[in-house]
């Protein structure tokens, strides 16, 4: 599993975008369907996907916000610089993992498709399960007793929330690195959310192309000038910090 991590650990940035392209693959069969959900089927794969995806990117926001891990890797290999044991990361080993997990699963039941949910959603789990403990074993050869104590305290995957509001009361949310850090996802997540909506569910713009057309130039417009703003700002400097 270790190698097996090592290998996707290399093209890890690229699973987020190739897992949300294909939620929009054709005619798969429907998570949620008229004949047995009735008339507003639809409402249960919104609600319940926007829940997950957006708890997901909450996730992600906290995490970045209040302590980030260096883990970005070096020369495509596991590296980290420190033990982070702060912030998110004193309640979940994997927070930034744990998010992208709820994003995807999100999307998946937005997406309303049984096939993703049932195969897609369980291979995503397998990749990251095998990243993270690629990541573990770099850490446990690095750190030693430091990261073997951590672990024997704190859950890999499953959050504990005991004392989560001292860690947010007691920390300072860095706003400039979280949006530095994560506008490019963010916006790529937004997109897709758009699009599904847009697209796999008529119903919400009373099936008038038109309007919905209308609707998603006016959306990705805005979305873009936000994310093109952003990323001026960044190379500017001034989200440093």
């Amino acid at each position: 599993m270790v190698q097996i991590g090592n290998f996707f650990f290399k093209y890890r940035n690229w699973l987020f975008i190739i897992f949300y392209a294909l939620l929009f693959v054709p005619g798969l069969p429907q998570l949620f369907t008229e004949e047995k959900f009735g008339k507003n089927y639809y409402w249960y794969p919104i609600i319940i996907g926007l829940i997950i995806t957006v708890l997901g990117q909450a996730t992600r926001g906290a995490t970045i916000g209040l302590a980030y891990i260096i883990r970005g890797g070096k020369n495509k290999k596991v590296y980290a610089e420190d033990l982070v044991t702060t912030g998110i990361f004193a309640h979940c080993r994997n927070p930034l993992y744990v998010g992208n997990i709820l994003m995807i699963t999100g999307v998946g039941i937005l997406s309303n498709s049984l096939l993703y949910v049932v195969i897609m959603i369980p291979f995503f789990l397998f990749i990251w399960q095998a990243i993270v403990l690629a990541e573990e074993n770099f850490l446990r050869n690095k750190f030693g007793e430091q990261f073997i104590n951590y672990c024997a305290r704190v859950n890999r995957w499953v959050p504990s929330f005991k004392g989560i509001s001292k860690t947010f009361s007691g920390m300072h949310f860095n706003w400039k690195r979280y949006v530095a850090k994560e506008h490019t996802t963010t916006f790529i997540w937004l997109v897709g959310i758009v699009l599904l909506l847009l697209f796999f569910y008529p119903q919400l713009t009373n099936y008038d192309s038109h309007w919905r057309n209308t609707l998603l130039i006016i959306i990705l417009a805005v979305l873009l000038v936000i994310y093109i703003f952003i990323r001026i700002i960044k190379k500017s400097g001034r989200l440093n910090g």
